[in-house]
């Protein structure tokens, strides 16, 4: 049975239009280019089983090629319900690799495809929010035996996985691929700033310049979308728990407000939170008619659908992807993608010279992990820096950048007590 015949996917004769796409992403991420290349002489994952649990888009679909590429034989499933790509699905089964995903598949298909991804008994798991994780560590426990190790791709995914570090319940290592320098400092700030805006304003059709954006969570992924928000003409406005960061939004020149005031004045509220309820009943009865609600954390529970829906009259859709919701005292507010990822559900992600690196962090991840599984333990661990410095290096290569190297002189007096 060949990746065809053994993968679910909605509509396999879309594959040309997948093609396209990964086509397209492929000429714009050199550092993974580099890296396939690498992949294909050395062979790191020969005879191996991959599992990918990712946002199943054109990006993503590059990436799990280029694990394929490496040798292993690759399983890959999506990670939200509205982020996955149909055409994409359909391009990759092609290409010799399992598929199990569709796009909007209801909650139990969703899970079905997840486990359907891991009773492939993967060595190594590529994984977005801890999903496969999750299951493993749960109620699948059989399929625990062989596998290595793996990588994590989100702050959501990287608390659930120090959850069970701090428990003793991690049955196998994992690299904290979201903690690397060439992930937030650009993935999460610059990918998700323009990506959020990109999928707002897709799906809204409206002007964010003289609104009110209000930024809940000044993490990077917080940072960026506030920049981004204030590049496009907003007043923004920022929540925080954290007095340290309440403070850096403060000083970046935003306004720093809590939820219970923010709430009043917002016309565009984005979450990048990882944590649930940050968005509530209490909220939404102070919000201005029209408030436009929006997501970017990894999961749909940052604004609270449920006691939305119990203030409200009725519900409607209006739009792709926008649903109004109008309150008993006739105001109306608007919840984007279901209250999921916001860039993802309704827009392409984020840009793919952006993904180039992170995704580039994650294949060394993998090999990393695979290579030293036995000597890392069952833990949590930090992308090493050398990694780190090997993306952004080959991506200041790619982009024609030379910078200066220290002379023996200078590492000698950096390194000296005595010196001055």
């Amino acid at each position: 049975m060949n990746a065809v015949e053994r993968s679910i996917v909605a509509d396999q004769s879309l594959a040309p239009e997948g093609h396209l796409k990964i086509d397209w992403v492929k000429a714009h991420m050199p550092v993974l280019n580099r890296i396939r290349e690498q992949f294909e002489k050395e062979q790191p994952f020969r005879g191996l089983k991959v599992a990918i649990s990712l946002h199943l888009e054109a990006k993503t679909a590059y990436l799990a090629k280029v694990v394929q590429a490496g040798g292993a034989e690759v399983t890959i499933t999506g990670s939200n319900p509205l982020s996955t790509q149909d055409d994409v699905c359909a391009a990759l089964a092609e290409d010799g690799i399992t598929v199990f995903a569709k796009y909007n598949p209801d909650p139990q298909e969703y899970k079905e495809l997840m486990i359907k991804t891991l009773e492939t008994k993967p060595d190594l798991i590529i994984d977005d929010g801890g999903d496969l994780v999750t299951i493993l560590h749960s109620e699948r426990r059989d399929l625990l035996e062989g596998v290595r190790g793996g990588a994590e791709e989100t702050t959501t995914g990287i608390l659930r996985l120090k959850a069970l570090d701090k428990e003793g319940r991690l049955e196998f290592p994992m690299v904290a691929v979201n903690d690397a320098f060439c992930k937030y400092l650009f993935d999460n700030r610059y990918g998700t700033g323009q990506s959020v805006f990109d999928g707002i304003n897709r799906t809204t059709n409206l002007v964010v310049a003289g609104k009110t954006v209000v930024v809940v969570g000044y993490g990077w992924c917080g940072k960026g979308v506030a920049m981004r928000a204030k590049g496009l003409g907003a007043q923004v406005v920022v929540t925080e728990i954290d007095a340290i960061k309440a403070v850096e939004a403060y000083m970046d020149g935003f306004t720093v407000l809590p939820m219970s005031e923010a709430a009043k004045i917002g016309d565009y509220f984005v979450t990048v939170t990882g944590n649930r309820d940050v968005i509530r009943g209490e909220h939404f009865e102070v919000m201005k008619d029209g408030a436009i609600l929006s997501n970017a954390g990894h999961f749909d529970v940052e604004v609270n659908k449920p006691e939305l829906a119990a203030q409200s009259s009725s519900v409607r859709t209006v739009r792709r992807n926008i649903e109004e919701y109008q309150l008993k005292d006739g105001r109306k507010i608007y919840l984007l993608a279901e209250g999921r990822l916001v860039n993802l559900a309704a827009g392409d992600g984020h840009p793919a010279e952006i993904m180039d690196m992170t995704f580039a962090l994650q294949a060394l991840s993998l090999k990393y992990v695979n290579d030293r599984y036995g000597a890392i333990g069952k833990t949590v661990v930090n992308v090493p820096y050398e990694l780190d410095e090997q993306v952004a290096r080959y991506k200041l290569e790619s982009l024609g950048i030379s910078i200066d190297r220290l002379s023996d002189e200078q590492k000698a007096y950096l390194q000296s007590w005595q010196e001055h």
